[in-house]
């Protein structure tokens, strides 16, 4: 069995690509069970966010991760191989650890990634796809990325693609005093992004939804208002700043749209944030006039300076994650002589009452008591003997050293 994980990220691959392999919430559970239906997959997650996709899985060797995520997205291999990352066993430990402490994300330190892992993985379980040996990878992925939080002030600033959009957002209007802002999607990101905004003194915030109740709910946060969505284009030139955040498959604002609501707004500049993958807003928009676009790729350059400001702490993080995937290889390795162990203590205690048995008619004279230090005397007798043994299959699985482990494992065989 092979432990392999396969992805794009926003450092390999351009949004174009990426928004082709996005998979929205409501589709995740029948792409996890379509995953670990595919030959040889034993068990399987799928990590789909705005910068990444990311397939986790456990699978034969012969198994061809590659040919399941060109299949199941209808992108041709040959358009995919450029941009695709696979990291094997000790590697892909190590990637994941990173990427749940956010050490792989665009914006370092932010805090939104480890909650779509254990989403990831919440959905995962529930259709069956995680087991024995991802559960317990994951679950190490969670304890590393708590570590990581505690242990360093990689996250004390709480930056995310959200604060980073709205700093954008102030660098073009100079002062977001009493900007108006308009939020088309009532996700976690629109919500952050429109708390940052509103903290950089951002006000009336209209809220347009597909669903409703969630826009109702999300404008009540913020004393805004909530518009139905089939009215999105009537309302949008209300707003300085429209963030975008539905994913939708197609685009919301396209370049007529941008014209118009410029017409409307009277030359006044307009401010997209299309934080989507699939994107919201058409990329041509960004040619029209008195209209900035920024995706998600756009925020690279903010983030990149995070990046540097954060340096230390991020190398601080380096260190913890590589001391746990080291720790995490020998908590395996030491799970591979477990068995053994067993074997040896069941062949041991079989042996022992055999002779027990034996002299039973011998015994049969002696009172409960001695009896009872016979047995004692006897089960002493055996764990003295099996302590060698057993201390050095747990040390040999420890160091890695398999010759010495299979060599223990034959002098004690009750094959030999």
């Amino acid at each position: 069995m092979s432990l392999s994980l396969l992805g794009v990220n926003h450092k390999s691959a351009p949004i174009d690509v990426r928004e082709r392999l996005a998979i929205a919430p409501d589709q995740l559970a029948d792409a996890i069970r379509s995953l670990v239906q595919h030959p040889g997959v034993h068990e399987g997650l799928i990590l789909s966010t705005c910068n990444r996709v990311e397939l986790l899985t456990e699978h034969e060797s012969a198994s061809d991760v590659r040919a399941f995520l060109s299949d199941y997205f209808a992108v041709p291999q040959s358009t995919l191989a450029p941009h695709l990352y696979e990291f094997r066993e000790d590697e892909a430990v190590r990637h994941l650890f990173r990427v749940a402490s956010s050490l792989d994300s665009l914006v370092v330190g932010e805090p939104q990634i480890l909650g779509q892992v254990k989403e990831s993985y919440s959905v995962a379980r529930e259709v069956g796809a995680v087991s024995s040996t991802l559960e317990r990878l994951l679950q190490s992925a969670f304890t590393v990325a708590k570590k990581v939080r505690t242990e360093t002030e990689i996250g004390s600033s709480s930056v995310s693609i959200a604060s980073v959009a709205a700093d954008l957002a102030k660098q073009i209007f100079g002062s977001l005093k009493g900007k108006q802002v308009l939020l088309v999607g009532a996700g976690k990101m629109s919500e952050l992004a429109a708390r940052h905004l509103i903290a950089q003194g951002a006000t009336g915030i209209l809220v347009a939804n597909r669903t409703p109740e969630r826009a109702q709910r999300l404008a009540e946060q913020f004393h805004g208002l909530a518009v139905p969505f089939a009215d999105l284009q009537q309302h949008a030139p209300k707003a300085d700043i429209i963030v975008t955040g539905t994913g939708s498959h197609e685009h919301l604002f396209n370049v007529r749209d941008a014209q118009e609501i410029l017409h409307k707004r009277r030359g006044r500049p307009v401010f997209f944030i299309d934080i989507a993958v699939p994107r919201d807003v058409e990329p041509e928009v960004n040619g029209v006039d008195g209209a900035f676009v920024y995706s998600v790729d756009d925020l690279q350059q903010v983030a990149a300076e995070n990046l540097t400001a954060r340096s230390e702490e991020a190398a601080a993080a380096e260190r913890i994650v590589s001391d746990e995937v080291s720790r995490y290889q020998q908590r395996l390795q030491t799970l591979d002589a477990v068995p053994s162990i067993l074997a040896l203590q069941q062949h041991a205690e079989q042996l022992r009452l055999a002779e027990l048995d034996r002299a039973r008619a011998k015994l049969a004279a002696l009172t409960h008591e001695q009896q009872e230090a016979v047995e004692a005397m006897t089960r002493a007798m055996m764990n003295k003997f099996l302590h060698a043994p057993m201390t050095g299959l747990r040390k040999s699985a420890n160091d890695g050293d398999a010759i010495a482990v299979d060599i223990i494992r034959r002098m004690f065989s009750r094959d030999r």
